[in-house]
């Protein structure tokens, strides 16, 4: 039992700190965490009815579209976003 623990534990801080490492303006990147969150839910999902790999595909290929889909846009950084005056750096 506290093998098991441990590896659970193991498992889950490796994959929030790997969760903390992505671009949330990314889709790629959002599309792959949502899918990994969403075929975890399928599986758990369908391992009740007793189809977990199923449950698996079509949460993550869900999890997956829906989290390319609702990328947000980048924000503007008011300091390095902007641009020089016309006419130059200084202005002539």
């Amino acid at each position: 039992m506290r093998k098991t623990l441990m590896r659970v534990g193991l498992a889950a801080g490796l994959v929030l700190g790997l969760a903390a490492c992505t671009d949330p303006y990314s889709p790629g990147q959002r599309a792959l965490g949502a899918g990994a969150l969403g075929a975890g839910a399928g599986a758990g999902i369908g391992s009740l009815s007793g189809n977990a790999g199923t449950g698996a595909l079509i949460g993550g290929a869900l999890g997956a579209v829906g989290g390319a889909v609702t990328t947000p846009e980048r924000p503007v950084d008011p300091y390095y976003d902007r641009r020089p005056p016309r006419g130059g750096y200084y202005g002539y």
